[in-house]
């Protein structure tokens, strides 16, 4: 592992992306709901986020950190015949977070190719790739034809099996009424 004991602590934020290229039979029955193994996306989502937080058991020399923001975005899109898929991760410490973000992609594809596969046994995970990266404003990396905005997904995107709505003059939802 490398030695990081002499390094500052800082806010580190990573965007990692990956695609699994399917037929328009597939997605249909993604975005329907009649996928054999059940819900995709929740899934895959979830999935995404237990192996982000995980990294570290599963890629040698990872340093083990305790994650601010992990959350995974599993989205159908019918134009490209894919699921496009993003993970965000955050943390306050020495290194970064590209890893735990890359992983969290990389097995949230998996978790779509697992659930579909009987459906199309030959659809391709592509391009499992580092987005964004920064450990504060003076060291930032984006990759080239990247938004200025890739560090958050757009208002209105599916999180987590539901759509996140844009926040009401500024301030988040709350997390709504409690059950007894």
């Amino acid at each position: 592992m490398a030695d990081l004991t002499d390094l500052p602590a800082a806010a580190h934020s990573a965007v990692a992306e990956a695609e699994v290229a399917l037929a328009q039979e597939t997605l249909s029955a993604i975005i329907d709901g009649a996928n054999p193994k059940g819900d995709v996306l929740s899934t895959a989502e979830l999935a995404g986020v237990m192996a982000g937080k995980r990294a570290p058991e599963l890629i040698p020399l990872v340093h083990p950190k305790p994650l601010a923001h992990l959350v995974v975005n599993a989205v159908p899109d019918r134009a490209a015949g894919a699921v496009r898929i993003r993970a965000e991760a955050a943390a306050v410490g020495v290194t970064g977070v590209e890893m735990e973000a890359l992983a969290a992609a990389a097995v949230a594809a998996l978790t779509v190719y697992d659930m579909i596969r009987d459906l199309e046994p030959g659809a391709t995970i592509r391009e499992a790739k580092l987005v964004a990266t920064s450990a504060g404003p003076d060291d930032e990396w984006r990759r080239p034809g990247e938004p200025a905005d890739a560090q958050r997904p757009p208002k209105g995107v599916r999180t987590a099996g539901r759509i996140v709505p844009a926040p009401r003059g500024g301030v988040p939802p709350g997390p709504g009424p409690r059950r007894r």
